[in-house]
């Protein structure tokens, strides 16, 4: 179990460092006339991530397991997920925001999938709680998340289009 609160720890903190980030890149997209869209799913979307770090640990505590094929798939969901923010600079948020004459960025990941960062996200969000053998935070975090994805990425296109 020891192990198990250690990563939720270190993504937490992980967590943190992408606010610290995503709220330098907002205000420079602020200061660059950047405008905000779907703001208003933002806080569910906060929760919804909270609450996975909380319901892994609350339910792993019962199940005692760790599950290295998991643990795995975490670490290649944290990768992708740099690598997204870093090709991004600072246009990357954790927000949707575009900056009027900015290009759309077609590199590094968004090479070949639109939304890379998504990916990281469903991985990371079915597997983490799954290394401590918390399966059902898992599929709840993922029915809910597919919800909120669904809402976020017809906003995130929109906003795209605005790049056009």
């Amino acid at each position: 179990m020891r192990g198990f609160l250690t990563l939720i720890l270190l993504v937490a903190v992980e967590r943190v460092a992408e606010l610290v980030v995503s709220n330098r890149n907002l205000e420079w997209s602020k200061a660059h006339g950047g405008k905000e869209f779907g703001a208003g799913h933002y806080p569910v979307m906060v929760a919804l991530h909270t609450g996975l770090l909380v319901g892994a640990v609350a339910e792993a505590r019962a199940r005692r397991r760790w599950v290295w094929p998991a643990f795995w798939v975490v670490v290649v969901a944290q990768a992708l997920r740099w690598w997204c923010i870093t090709t991004l600079g600072k246009q990357w948020n954790t927000r949707v925001v575009v900056v009027p004459g900015a290009a759309r960025v077609t590199g590094g990941p968004y090479r070949v999938i639109p939304h890379p960062n998504y990916v990281a996200v469903v991985l990371e969000g079915a597997a983490l709680p799954l290394v401590g053998g918390a399966w059902v935070t898992a599929l709840i975090f993922s029915a809910a998340n597919a919800a909120l994805l669904r809402t976020r990425i017809r906003v995130e296109n929109a906003a795209l289009q605005s790049l056009s």
